[in-house]
């Protein structure tokens, strides 16, 4: 089959990682000949040109997105001739913070309090309403810390909404929490659901930079909590592909922060920590193969972002049971250039590994 990716960065690169196994082609609808998928597909360059969106579209069997900051009027454009996996509902509801906060509402699915804010006025209004401290987020386009603001004094109120740059904004109610988790899970066509085990995730200014998964300390009662918020919105949405949830775990609850319609970062330990990784189980679901095992091949993984510069990647190869990923990219500030996934059936062989590549960690 052939697979349209929208997007060319490293989940596309991923997932044409994934993809080839199976016996698919892959085609990107790029805005570069240099992002890092340019070299494992076909390669349409986006430049508003609706040729080009029209060429990749009839140059596949399916077409899916890497990013839920996606065109929704491309995908509609597409969905017209060809099947886009996941639907325009679940791109157009992850691209707006108060769109998934109602989606939450009207699942009954806890998350924290809000109020949308378009103004100063009604930023001041909603600070009465929610309280202190609180977080002021752009209702669009915010990623790896993006677009927020912590607000803990009154006397940030300008600053805050100054910061938005005049955008729709919704302020959340700041939640106190354990620890930060996510879920993930897959929608075939057919209803199917598969999910993969709660895993711990560490960030720093914003941007993820390690996972454990399993995460330590999990019981059946919090992954079936997890599963059962995770259905409601999959069902809700008619989902098709990998959906991921990210939460927050308190004292007595779990709460859903935001959800995104794709593979995820939080799910690259998939690729050597589960027996079908999220990549090769977002191209079942999306071309209508049966679903793969979510269960994991070892009883402890973590992955490790590697952000900025690449640093130090012969002692990655040195060490036991990483893997090495990188995403052809030039090294920046902040940025994403590859990850390492650690594998073992030793928590203390894997605290070892972790250990011995913490020069990766902040």
């Amino acid at each position: 089959m052939k697979i349209g990716v929208l997007g060319s960065g490293q989940l596309g690169r991923m997932l044409a990682l994934s993809a080839y196994p199976l016996g698919h082609e892959m085609r990107f609808l790029a805005l570069s000949e240099e992002d890092p998928s340019s070299l494992l597909g076909k390669t349409f360059i986006h430049n508003d040109d609706p040729n080009i969106i029209k060429s990749f579209a009839e140059s596949s069997d399916v077409v899916t997105y890497e990013s839920e900051n996606t065109d929704v009027n491309i995908v509609n454009e597409i969905s017209l001739n060809t099947g886009v996996y996941p639907s325009e509902k679940s791109l157009y509801i992850s691209q707006h913070r108060g769109r998934e906060k109602a989606l939450f509402d009207k699942l009954n699915i806890p998350c924290a309090p809000y109020e949308m804010i378009n103004n100063l006025d009604d930023l001041k209004s909603a600070v009465y309403k929610i309280g202190l401290p609180a977080i002021l987020k752009t209702a669009t386009d915010g990623y790896d810390g993006k677009g927020q603001f912590l607000i803990n004094s009154e006397s940030q109120l300008l600053e805050a909404w100054n910061s938005m740059s005049g955008s729709e904004s919704i302020l959340e109610g700041f939640v106190k929490f354990k620890r930060e988790l996510s879920l993930i899970a897959v929608r075939g066509v057919d209803g199917n659901l598969e999910y993969y085990p709660l895993v711990e995730n560490s960030h720093y200014e914003g941007i993820l930079r390690l996972t454990i998964a399993p995460a330590n300390n999990i019981n059946k009662t919090l992954q079936k909590k997890a599963e059962d918020y995770m259905s409601l919105i999959l069902k809700e949405i008619n989902h098709v592909g990998v959906l991921t949830i990210e939460l927050f775990e308190t004292e007595d609850n779990l709460i859903v922060n935001e959800m995104a319609p794709r593979v995820h970062n939080s799910g690259h330990w998939t690729i050597e920590g589960a027996q079908t990784s999220q990549f090769e189980n977002h191209i079942r679901a999306i071309t209508k193969a049966p679903l793969g095992d979510t269960s994991c091949t070892n009883k402890y993984s973590a992955m490790i972002n590697i952000i900025g510069d690449h640093g130090d990647l012969e002692k990655v190869l040195e060490t036991k049971n990483a893997h090495l990923h990188l995403y052809n990219k030039a090294e920046r500030e902040g940025r994403k250039l590859g990850h390492i996934t650690i594998t073992s059936n030793s928590n203390d062989e894997l605290k070892k590994s972790l250990e011995s590549l913490k020069d990766f960690m902040p």
